[in-house]
């Protein structure tokens, strides 16, 4: 029986619910530490469910040579346009929108990748990946088949004793979403960190069950929401959730350094930890 349950984000469909636990259960028991508690990388479980995206029939462990031309839905490019935007409203080094640019290309998804490459969010990170991440998103919210049995990992995955969910980019909209359309389980605590749900129109009008007059509905039984957020995340665009979801989420601010986005340095923070705490050890 664990306590803790841990739900991913994307760019995971290439390991599986042991592998990414093994990796994510100390990283989080050190975070409780660091606020002072205990926890045993026993009581953490993954609901896994990176690979419902792998491509079927493929014998690679690599993602598919994607290119720009595969951006091809109205989503996928207003996701790829609002990580621009605010990628280059915090990284000086990064033209924004309507900078010039010396570089000659034939449309602006080439110049917002361009962009973006060059980012310190997205050091390092080659622009097939980056259109994979999209098209995950963008697989999510616009195939219905998709998302209803990616929710269904997460109910399936939560036990008796499962008080606690930490839900890390799109896991926090699955979390969401699944604690609000099944709301008798025994969770009462919801850490969500890196977390897009408050992106206007791409995710939070997308939302399933709607919002209603501005608000998100309350998900479950939870006695507690904390939202965790970088300043430099740009996938956490908006950093606050209460204004959307209602009082009870109670927003905090982190610094992961240089990798504003990666759950490792989410998970082992003090902020992570305490809010982890406030129900993995009730009775």
């Amino acid at each position: 029986m664990s306590r803790v349950l841990l739900v991913h984000g994307i760019a995971q469909q290439y390991r599986g619910p042991e592998s990414l636990r093994a990796e994510c259960a100390p990283a989080l028991c050190d975070g409780v530490a660091f606020a002072g508690g205990s926890l045993q990388a026993v009581d953490v479980s993954v609901a896994f469910y990176g690979d419902l995206f792998r491509p079927p029939g493929s014998r690679s462990t690599r993602l598919p040579e994607y290119d720009v031309s595969d951006i091809d839905n109205q989503f996928e490019r207003e996701l790829l346009y609002t990580w621009w935007q605010e990628a280059a409203r915090i990284d000086p080094a990064v033209p924004g929108p309507g900078d010039p640019t010396r570089v000659r290309t034939p449309h602006w998804v080439q110049r917002a990748l361009y962009a973006l490459s060059g980012s310190s969010f997205f050091s390092g990170i080659a622009e097939r990946v980056m259109i994979g991440s999209l098209k995950q998103v963008g697989s999510y919210f616009t195939d219905q088949d998709v998302r209803s049995r990616i929710r269904r990992r997460v109910l399936d995955t939560i036990e008796a004793d499962t008080a606690v969910v930490v839900a890390h980019s799109l896991g926090s909209v699955v979390a969401y979403e699944a604690l609000c359309n099944e709301p008798g389980t025994a969770v009462t605590t919801l850490v969500t960190v890196g977390s897009p749900l408050g992106i206007r129109n791409l995710v939070f009008d997308r939302l399933i069950p709607p919002p209603s007059n501005g608000r998100g509905p309350w998900p479950g039984n939870l006695l507690n929401w904390t939202n965790i957020a970088d300043r430099g995340d740009i996938v956490a665009l908006v950093k606050a959730l209460a204004p959307l979801f209602g009082t009870g989420v109670c927003d905090v601010g982190v610094n992961n350094g240089a990798r504003a986005h990666d759950i490792r340095p989410y998970l082992t923070a003090c902020e992570t930890g305490l809010a982890v705490l406030q129900g993995a050890h009730k009775p």
